[in-house]
């Protein structure tokens, strides 16, 4: 069955039916990257999304710039990711002229934020996705359901035989499939299929973790989750929104302030001025759309999404939640935000010491596709996790345990990725915040431990703790996430296997990593050879065997080195085949003949 097109529903007992090969719940960014790694392999996808827009945290969650890492523009993402993000900038560029100051950048940034290397409006970033999709929906092998979520499932003892979703108008649609992949916001298939799982904050001795809690495991204590707004800026208008309910509570409890704690010092920014030893302005943080990017009259204004401490929620946990409390938490965390942009328009110190607010701010209610001009949906940093096989700890990652330039070294390796842990704790939660080293993602972190043979994780609910989900959770992580749990169904399906037995069989592993290697997933962190590189696929594959892993002391293979003396010795005598090599060859040139 696999590759050919999936047929038309099928109504059976007032029930629609989709049979397809891999079923993917859960249309975030993780969900996205699973659905079009799997196409491409040729297999039958359903992809289902609880709101209107596919790719979660970077579209219908308001997250809009994105959360990367120093390398980004040249490595230490997937090559589906960098069409994504070049999909983004293309839009613009096809829909603007813009300044010569952005044309001359390196790497345009439409939105111009400090925070990340690319900010865009989320609508944008829906569009690059379903132009990345429609050829393979077009072929017939993907399916796409909006508005529905998980409600129940069926199992024939270890194995998921079919997924009802219930959309927002009531139609229920059971997918049948062999392989069902978890990329829900809150891991919500999770408990619907009694795979093991755990959330929120684990004690010291269950992980081991340093600064784990010390008091025993706290379930509630997920990181919080926030509604993003947006806003422009009116000279000479007032657009101050009418007085949220309860503001003066919320204003004192959060609190709302421009003054952030690093470390030990504390540093208050300005709304739209820098200030020293910040990196910029509150207004330009994760600022979406710049007018000096483009030519005068192209775009009217600036765009700024804020999702700042101020509008961060602590006053609830969505995955413990029943559905009329998440709505209701839901709720809370939209008058939290407005309450925000009101004191933004009423109470915030002025620049220039002239008074307090800035009521030429206006809620902007035609970017996120909402009446009121808030998310469709929260954004979510930590959701259900599974118990997996392999568990990622803070001892892993953390730059304080990890003395080399790299996390710790796991051979089982689909992606790689790099963030601080950045805990946007609840009340009460750990205080642990941090460098890493450039981490990988582990096959086993994927898989159950104990639950269904045929599930796997597919964005943030992988085998994480609560520490190590603060720098797992990130765009271009999650989108690795979810492209690797793509690859493993559709190589599953191909082999005839398990994904257990890719995992625990060497030989089956390695041609799964080769096969993701083939298609530009890097597994091992060499920044010198990006993945249009000649010796991409034969370095990487050098390092996931541990024949070649470079120096401890930086990211680099050196491909143009020339091999010599005992080094050159090494390599060919750790290489797995006999290949004599010439007195004059290069790193690089060497890696492909040894591969």
């Amino acid at each position: 069955m696999a590759g050919a097109a999936i047929g038309p529903y099928e109504k059976l007992h007032n029930l629609m039916v989709i049979e397809c090969d891999v079923a993917i719940i859960g249309g975030g960014l993780g969900g996205v990257a699973a659905a079009l790694r799997a196409c491409r392999s040729g297999v039958r996808v359903c992809l289902t999304e609880e709101s209107a827009w596919l790719g979660g945290q970077a579209t219908s969650q308001g997250v809009s710039a994105l959360d990367e890492h120093d390398h980004i523009e040249t490595f230490g993402a997937t090559a589906s990711y960098y069409e994504l993000r070049e999909a983004i900038r293309d839009q613009y560029r096809l829909r603007y002229q813009l300044s010569e100051s952005a044309q001359q950048a390196p790497f345009f940034n439409p939105g111009d934020g400090w925070v990340s290397r690319l900010c865009f409006e989320p609508s944008v970033c829906f569009l690059a996705i379903v132009g990345l999709l429609l050829p393979e929906v077009q072929a017939g092998r993907l399916q796409i359901l909006y508005r529905t979520r998980p409600a129940s499932a069926e199992l024939d003892g270890d194995t998921i035989t079919a997924v009802t979703v219930a959309a927002a108008d009531g139609v229920r649609t059971e997918i049948r499939a062999s392989w069902f992949l978890d990329a829900t916001e809150l891991g919500d298939l999770l408990p619907l299929t009694g795979c093991a799982w755990v959330a929120g904050a684990e004690s010291r001795e269950q992980t081991e973790e340093p600064n784990a809690r010390i008091d025993g495991p706290a379930p509630e204590l997920t990181q919080t989750w926030t509604m993003p707004f947006v806003v422009d800026l009116c000279h000479g208008q007032d657009h101050t929104i009418q007085r949220p309910p309860n503001y003066e509570r919320m204003r004192d409890e959060q609190p709302f302030t421009l003054t952030m704690r690093y470390g030990s010092r504390e540093l208050t920014y300005k709304v739209f001025e820098p200030v020293p030893d910040l990196p910029g302005a509150f207004w330009t943080y994760r600022r979406i759309l710049s007018a000096a990017c483009f030519e005068p009259k192209e775009v009217p204004g600036d765009l700024a999404m804020i999702n700042w401490a101020g509008n961060d929620f602590k006053g609830g946990d969505l995955v413990s939640a029943e559905p009329d409390e998440r709505r209701q938490l839901i709720d809370q965390a939209r008058q939290l935000s407005l309450a925000f942009l009101y004191w933004l328009q009423t109470e915030v110190p002025r620049d220039d010491g002239s008074g307090y607010g800035y009521p030429e701010l206006r809620l902007r209610t035609d970017v996120l596709g909402t009446e009121d001009g808030l998310s469709m949906m929260p954004y979510i940093r930590e959701s259900r996790r599974i118990i997996a096989r392999t568990t990622v700890r803070e001892q892993d990652v953390s730059a304080a345990y990890q003395p080399g330039t790299r996390a710790a070294d796991f051979s089982d390796s689909v992606g790689v990725g790099w963030y601080p842990i950045d805990i946007h704790g609840m009340p009460a939660d750990v205080a642990a915040t941090g460098p890493t080293r450039p981490f990988q993602i582990p096959l086993g972190a994927l898989i159950p431990r104990h639950g269904p043979q045929n599930l796997l994780a597919a964005c943030k609910n992988v085998g994480t703790t609560h520490m190590t989900n603060g720098c797992y959770r990130l765009h271009p992580v999650e989108w690795n996430i979810g492209e690797a749990a793509g690859a493993l169904a559709a190589f599953c399906l191909g082999e005839g296997c398990g994904a257990v037995a890719v995992h625990e069989q060497p030989e089956r592993l390695r041609r799964f990593q080769a096969s993701l290697v083939e298609v530009g997933v890097p597994l091992y962190w060499f920044t010198d050879v990006p993945i249009d590189h000649v010796a991409f696929a034969a370095t990487q594959k050098l390092a996931v065997a541990g024949t070649w892993q470079g120096s401890s002391d930086d990211l680099l293979f050196r491909p143009g080195d020339v091999l010599e003396g005992v080094e050159r010795e090494r390599l060919a005598a750790t290489s797995a085949r006999d290949v004599p090599l010439t007195d004059a060859v290069s790193r690089g040139d060497a890696a492909i003949v040894l591969v």
